[in-house]
């Protein structure tokens, strides 16, 4: 393709600085104060445009991908399912609070379905109107997962754990990536890249934000597991002036799992700021990919547009030289499965879908005695975790419960060795891409979770809290936030992402994790990426 100009089949003629800038401005920011920048409506992607690269997705994957590609002097479009999350809502705030989900919570919608769906004895969930909202709750067979939707994707909803695995734990994660370069180069790339720091130990201690977090130290110390820090993404000199008022409150507020309004930095801010700046990435939103077809030596690619009803107001068709899967473990996995049972990409061999995990996720909550309070303020942010991994098989997080009232209740996410993998498969008479995991495959991470809490309730003389998934219910067994697997690295792919069966297919996100990283996963996954595209890079263009 030109540098100036694009042609499209049948369309006019549309010039490459005028296409990339106007997509480009897809990815403006709101100011920490929650007041929008002025920005034009960015122009999407015309039907009949050819581009060289093409990346389907705009999490950490793919935002890694487009940033190397385009400072590789290669061109990139991507398309994204969700919205750009530039705009701000009738309250002045692009993002909704976590204590009152609206609209803006939910993707394609009509009830919400919060993680922790009851408290007190009594269910949260209400009726909302039907939008292309930030956080979807994507319900197969057995487990709902939790995934974000919009520029940026899981980094607009997550807690922002930066967690590098512990280096002798790596080989069980990724047994065919040498583990020197990951932890020399690529990890310290991803780190910098994502802007990860390190929470300010002496202010920790001493603010009521997180006496959540220190009673959680306590009960942790006092059975004898290893309580750690770890880092993360969120711009804790943001924090501290939150917490003395001189700046609108963003994660004090409890503003986490529907969006931050202020202090983290997403890939909106990081990756995604630097590909825009490079001149050569669009991005158009609210597009989903729905076919990736070989075409004369290129790909031809299905495009739906959707309106923030989700209902499809266009479809293009366009070319590319090269396309990117980065559309999340679920979503690059279920493409895939289709494509390949359907016969658009019968190429792609058997491992296509196998080798999905959920990372062992399981929740519960504690109830502590009247002399521990948690706190009615806790930062959404969490800091610190209990590693049990070597003798239990299970770390977990100890989290906020940002409910703006006294507890007396701790929460954890536990992330656990959990053995059990499932496959996608296409089931051509109802026309979906179905997941076979099975609710009871959570066992073991209920007993492994069970490991540290078990030990800290007979030491304390606490119990587990059973109003917060159900009645009577203790464990939060239905759900992930860590879908990984699905095209796993080395098997669906060769050992730097390249699809079998196809040149100039790649997949680059979470898909080719075989289920468990034993901690949060977005930095394995960034750093991943960071490797792959470095190799793709040099050989492939």
């Amino acid at each position: 393709m030109s540098d100036n100009v694009m042609r499209g089949k049948g369309f006019p003629t549309v010039s490459r600085r005028t296409f990339i800038t106007g997509t480009g401005s897809i990815l403006g920011l709101a100011t920490l104060a929650g007041r929008a920048t002025a920005a034009p409506a960015p122009a999407p992607i015309p039907p009949g445009a050819h581009v060289p690269a093409l990346v389907i997705g705009t999490g950490y994957g793919g935002s890694v991908a487009a940033l190397r590609l385009a400072q590789a002097g290669i061109d990139v479009h991507m398309l994204e399912m969700g919205m750009a999350w530039d705009t701000p809502g009738s309250d002045g705030k692009i993002f909704a609070n976590t204590t009152a989900p609206d609209q803006r919570s939910y993707w394609l919608r009509t009830r919400t379905k919060q993680p922790l769906s009851n408290f007190l004895g009594f269910p949260i969930d209400k009726d909302i109107p039907r939008y292309t909202g930030i956080l979807d709750a994507e319900e197969f067979g057995g487990i709902a997962v939790y995934q974000g939707r919009g520029v940026g994707g899981g980094s607009l909803v997550n807690g922002g754990m930066a967690v590098t695995p512990r280096r002798e734990r790596f080989g069980a994660i990724l047994p065919t990536v040498n583990a020197d370069e990951m932890y020399n180069v690529y990890y310290p790339r991803a780190n910098a890249g994502l802007g990860v720091t390190n929470v300010d130990q002496a202010w920790w201690n001493s603010v009521a934000c997180y006496q959540y977090a220190r009673v959680g130290r306590k009960h942790a110390e006092r059975s004898g597991f290893s309580f750690v820090f770890v880092p993360n993404v969120y711009d804790w000199e943001y924090m501290k002036q939150e917490v003395a008022g001189t700046v609108p409150k963003s994660a004090v507020a409890g503003e986490l799992l529907y969006g931050n309004n202020a202090g983290k930095k997403t890939l909106q801010k990081t990756y995604l700021a630097q590909a825009k700046a490079t001149g050569r990435v669009a991005i158009s939103a609210l597009h989903r990919v729905t076919s990736v077809a070989p075409a004369n030596g290129r790909y031809a690619i299905a495009v739906e547009q959707l309106d923030t009803t989700g209902t499809v107001v266009a479809t293009k068709n366009v070319t590319a030289d090269k396309v990117f899967f980065a559309a999340g473990s679920v979503g690059t996995s279920k493409l895939l499965t289709k494509l390949k049972a359907t016969g658009v990409l019968p190429g792609l061999n058997n491992e296509i879908g196998k080798g999905w995990g959920d990372n062992g996720n399981v929740m519960c909550g504690r109830a502590n005695h009247l002399w521990d309070p948690t706190g009615a303020v806790q930062a959404s942010i969490p800091t610190a975790g209990i590693d049990n991994w070597d003798a239990g098989g299970a770390f977990a997080e100890v989290a906020p419960l940002p409910t703006g009232i006294e507890t007396y209740a701790s929460f954890y996410l536990s992330i656990t060795r959990n053995p059990h993998r499932a496959q996608f498969s296409w089931n051509s008479a109802a026309n979906r891409v179905e997941l076979n995991w099975q609710t009871a495959w959570k066992q073991p991470s209920i007993d492994m979770a069970k490991s540290i809490f078990d030990k800290i309730n007979a030491k304390e003389g606490t119990i587990y809290r059973t109003d917060l998934f159900g009645v009577y219910k203790i464990w939060g067994d239905h759900l992930t936030y860590h879908p990984l697997g699905g095209a796993v690295l080395g098997k669906a792919t060769d050992n730097h992402g390249r699809l079998h069966g196809y040149s100039g297919l790649y997949v680059i996100d979470g898909a080719l994790i075989p289920g468990n990283t034993s901690v949060n996963p977005f930095v394995t996954i960034t750093a991943l990426a960071e490797r792959n595209i470095d190799r793709i890079i040099a050989a492939d263009f």
